[in-house]
């Protein structure tokens, strides 16, 4: 049964760093869209990075493109998510979901991979706290 089990969450101070990663089992990632999302409490899912299957595109929110790193390492069948500078307003359950769309992404194409609607495996979350 395909599985996404995401880790590395946990409570950081204003200004620092997490890196969190996303293991797959009962599928390989190769051939997948992989995507990180967050919700904080009464806010809905967004998209904050994703990463293409097919090149290896990046694809970044825009309130957190600089601070944000999203890799892939299929040889690992896991994902990463590098978050620095963490703010306050970053607090929340990260989810990383797997889309199976293997083709290229971006405005050439019209598709975007930001959107929580074309995945179909999700994590059960990690959640990231930030407070000094």
């Amino acid at each position: 049964q395909p599985q996404l089990v995401e880790s590395g969450g946990g409570v950081v101070q204003p200004g620092g760093s997490l890196k969190l990663s996303c293991t797959a089992s009962g599928f390989t990632l190769d051939y997948y869209t992989i995507g990180w999302f967050r919700q904080a409490p009464g806010k809905e899912r967004e998209g904050v990075a994703c990463i293409s299957s097919s090149d290896g595109s990046k694809f970044y929110a825009k309130s957190v493109k600089s601070r944000f790193t999203i890799s892939r390492d299929n040889a690992e069948n896991t994902v990463y998510l590098e978050i620095r500078n963490l703010q306050s307003e970053d607090a929340a359950v990260y989810f990383c979901a797997a889309w199976d769309f293997y083709g290229p992404l971006g405005l050439s194409t019209g598709r975007t991979c930001l959107g929580p609607d074309d995945y179909n495996y999700w994590g059960r979350g990690t959640q990231v706290t930030v407070s000094s």
